[in-house]
């Protein structure tokens, strides 16, 4: 273990002690839930909210949590610019591409309910599907979708989806999927082709993998506002509304059904609270769902990534991996894992530090590029508040 994660980890112990005792006082404020003293977070807070009131972000909420619990939970703003009904922490965002971090466990979960294995070829999971040439699709399996290691062309068809069209329909374009590298052998970030994770989950169970997710990962961890596609965040009186800067001022904005359409890839809804509740399943607070050997493999390195996303600029990053469902990144000495998302009118950011038992998740109802920052400067206060 190197000298700056033995030093976070003591910093944990203190922040523990903290929030033990916070927790006996019950405090609490309007809008703000806070669970614990703000001792080494106090900076990155005040950091944030002067980054979320200079661009004037209508709504927004952050949980800092440990294995233990919550350690600071916060929300500003509104649920909608035109309206004044606040965001709390049940108030529900979309999490956009953070949603493939369930798509990578309920994949997990698969394999380790033996009803299916990582290294079987797609071909043989799913035998209508032809993905690209025919000679590189027989070769793509099930491990190569949720670690973005496919070799086919990145980021394959999503301007169809920012298009509006779905992805049964979509799926019809697979064979004509150029190829850059043999499977397994280069990065190739997709949303459309990440997708067949939910075919494969309910060819495997006969389930669909709404109700996989619903039933395997939700429920178990207690996720009672999290849900998985357009209908249940179009009819949940908590959800919040997209916004998009127009003519120099936030305003409400649509919704694009195709990206619900691909679920695993971008079609989850939840409410800061559960996402709290995710961060510390994936810190190991709950074994009995997601057990210590589900986390190190969900967790574990297979794919580099190359420079040219956002994350791949921060100027700590020293390395950068696709794992399952997740990314993983050396972060001035520290290894991080994370996952942000971007969907129209919503940003989300989280990222948590499995050697110092610390992670941070952060939803906006906004389409603003200020979320690029904040898992940065999170990391960097952990380092400086040493």
């Amino acid at each position: 273990m190197n000298p700056i994660s033995l030093l976070l980890i003591s910093l944990l112990l203190v922040l523990a002690a903290s929030l033990a005792s916070a927790q006996d006082e019950g405090s609490y404020t309007n809008p703000t839930r806070t669970y614990s003293q703000q001792q080494g977070y106090e900076p990155y807070l005040n950091w944030l909210q002067e980054a979320t009131g200079e661009k004037n972000i209508p709504g927004a909420a952050i949980a800092i949590v440990n294995r233990d619990g919550v350690v600071h939970q916060q929300t500003w703003g509104v649920k909608n610019v035109t309206e004044q009904d606040l965001v709390d922490v049940d108030s529900v965002f979309r999490i956009a591409s953070m949603s493939k971090t369930f798509a990578g466990t309920a994949a997990s979960l698969l394999v380790e309910q033996q009803l299916q294995e990582w290294d079987t070829p797609l071909a043989e999971l799913l035998p209508g599907i032809q993905l690209g040439p025919r000679g590189a699709s027989q070769r793509i399996t099930l491990k190569h979708i949720v670690s973005q290691s496919t070799g086919l062309m990145p980021h394959s068809y999503s301007n169809m989806l920012d298009d509006g069209v779905s992805y049964d329909r979509i799926k019809q374009q697979f064979p004509r999927i150029p190829t850059v590298c043999s499977p397994g052998s280069c990065y190739s970030y997709q949303n459309v082709v990440f997708s067949l994770v939910g075919d494969v989950v309910e060819e495997s169970t006969g389930a669909s993998y709404e109700r996989f997710v619903e039933d395997q990962i939700f429920k178990p961890l207690g996720m009672v506002t999290a849900s998985v596609g357009m209908d249940p965040y179009l009819e949940d009186p908590e959800a919040t509304y997209p916004h998009r800067m127009r003519r120099g001022a936030w305003r409400t904005t649509t919704t694009n059904p195709a990206y619900y359409s691909v679920a695993p890839a971008s079609g989850i809804n939840a409410s800061v609270e559960d996402m709290a509740l995710w961060l510390r399943a994936n810190l190991g607070a709950f074994p009995e769902v997601l057990s210590a050997n589900a986390l190190s493999e969900l967790h574990e390195p297979v794919v580099a990534t190359p420079h040219g996303s956002y994350f791949n600029r921060w100027s700590g990053l020293e390395k950068a991996y696709y794992a399952i469902g997740w990314r993983v990144l050396e972060y001035k000495g520290l290894r991080a894992v994370h996952h942000g998302g971007g969907v129209r009118g919503y940003r989300s950011e989280m990222v948590f530090v499995p050697e110092a038992n610390i992670g941070m998740v952060f939803l906006i109802n906004a389409e603003s590029n200020m979320a690029n920052d904040v898992v940065p400067e999170f990391l960097d206060s952990l380092i400086s508040a040493i």
